[in-house]
């Protein structure tokens, strides 16, 4: 009797370990659950790095675009760029404030500098960071041409910042600057107001050129964060409150996780020919390409390779600051240097093209930013290029026009040939293995060697010829 509750206990244990078991599942379903009912948050990571042009305006916007469509919680942009041209800056700008994610704009690492186009950016960005050992300003714009516009003296600043003798401000400038800085002020004081920021160093960074540490930046309300490392910076934004388009957005970054948006090959590509070097070199392709072509109608490889090529070019060129006049003489250049080619003048149209051509190269890009200048090398290499072609192509046009012509009507005059019959002023003679109907002055006779001097139709003038023995 006593072996049946011991029994009836070990019966028990299977049943216990059951239940304890479907508990387990039931706990890790639940876990489960929880996890995909709360997703991970993620933010998005772009660099930029170097000046910023084309190529970076498209990465940025398209970034930007990315992150609203995966549901990022904020964009941070690591920044550190020495400037650029105005109109990829602006586009970046328009982007980040259409953008509907919070973006915190981070200068980085130790070293790096938010300078000229940099300072816009970091005004516009919702959060502005700089990393220790960083650097800000230096937004003065660029004028017409290349070069920094001069700056006031410091009489026309006193002027400007006590608001009086207003008639005088930017008197130290030609209306065209004046309107070149005034702008560029307005629109970096409307970013500062949209932020919160420091507005009156903003505009000292565009009329003076200065330019902030980030201790200094942080201690002048023109940063929100000096930050270590991205880590440091998502621990700090967090909690914040920042206005994204028309809503006020608490940011929500501690322990978030970055995932990076690296350039294309579309933005790799663009990067390369939106280089002015490489557009200038694609345009001067694509037109020899094209002159070749019409020289040897149906080639087809000059005509169709230089097509691309000079919609690349031209397409680049769409995309960068041109100076109008410097691509008029870059065309004109050309023309006279393939001109040589045709009308022969000793040179001097050929050297006129190339002054032209080299003259067109060195102000075609419309700013003075080293990344965007084209490079002498390469300037004197296209236009010592086309001047050799158009030399080589002339000294083998004087060539054949010296050499006697074998081919064609003016060939039959001088040939030489033996008379087959004749009777009184005319009759057949053989030419160059054809027979042709003569006439001559002379009396001749069959087998006598003749010389032609003109040629009346299908009617050879003939007379004797004067190396014959016979």
């Amino acid at each position: 009797m006593e072996d049946q509750p011991i029994a009836r206990r070990r019966a028990d244990i299977p049943r216990s370990i059951t239940r304890w078991l479907v508990l387990l599942a039931l706990a890790c379903g639940l876990a489960v659950a929880a996890g995909a009912a709360a997703p991970q948050r993620t933010g998005l990571l772009l660099a930029v790095d170097g000046a910023i042009g084309p190529a970076t305006a498209d990465h940025v916007t398209r970034g930007l675009a990315a992150a609203a469509k995966r549901g990022s919680t904020v964009v941070v942009m690591r920044l550190d760029t020495p400037g650029g041209l105005d109109t990829s800056m602006r586009e970046i700008i328009r982007a980040v404030l259409a953008s509907p994610i919070p973006v915190l704009t981070y200068v980085s690492p130790g070293g790096a500098r938010a300078a000229s186009a940099g300072t816009y950016m970091m005004y516009a960005s919702h959060v502005a960071a700089m990393a220790p050992g960083t650097n800000l300003g230096a937004a003065t714009p660029v004028a017409i041409g290349g070069g920094r516009l001069p700056m006031p003296d410091e009489g026309d600043m006193a002027r400007d910042r006590k608001g009086d003798d207003k008639g005088k401000t930017g008197a130290t400038h030609d209306p065209m600057e004046t309107k070149v800085i005034n702008d560029a002020v307005a629109y970096i004081r409307a970013l500062a107001d949209l932020r919160g920021r420091n507005a009156d160093w903003a505009e000292r960074a565009v009329r003076e050129g200065a330019s902030l540490t980030a201790r200094d930046a942080l201690a002048q309300q023109v940063i929100d964060i000096i930050a270590r490392d991205v880590d440091d910076l998502l621990t700090q934004a967090d909690g914040r409150v920042v206005e994204v388009r028309t809503a006020k957005v608490t940011l929500d970054t501690r322990g978030l996780t970055l995932e990076r948006f690296d350039a294309d090959w579309r933005t790799r590509f663009l990067a390369a020919i939106t280089n002015p070097n490489v557009a200038l070199i694609l345009m001067m392709i694509g037109i020899y390409g094209l002159i070749f072509e019409f020289m040897h109608p149906g080639a087809l490889y000059p005509g169709t390779i230089g097509a691309i090529c000079l919609l690349l070019g031209l397409y680049a060129l769409a995309a960068l600051p041109v100076n109008i006049a410097g691509l008029a003489l870059i065309v004109l250049g050309v023309a006279l240097m393939v001109a040589e080619a045709f009308v022969p003048s000793l040179g001097a149209i050929g050297i006129g093209g190339a002054v032209a051509f080299v003259l067109g190269a060195a102000i075609l890009i419309d700013t003075d930013l080293p990344e965007f200048a084209i490079a002498w090398p390469v300037i004197g290499g296209i236009a010592a290029s086309g001047l050799a072609f158009a030399l080589l192509v002339g000294r083998v046009a004087v060539g054949a026009w010296r050499r006697q012509v074998v081919t064609g009507r003016e060939q039959m005059i001088g040939g030489r040939g033996d008379v087959l019959q004749w009777r009184d002023r005319s009759g057949r003679v053989q030419v160059h293995g054809e027979r042709w109907k003569a006439v001559s002055s002379a009396a001749l006779r069959p087998g006598q060697r003749v010389r032609v001097t003109a040629l009346d139709g299908l009617t050879l003038t003939v007379e004797p010829d004067g190396s014959d023995s016979s």
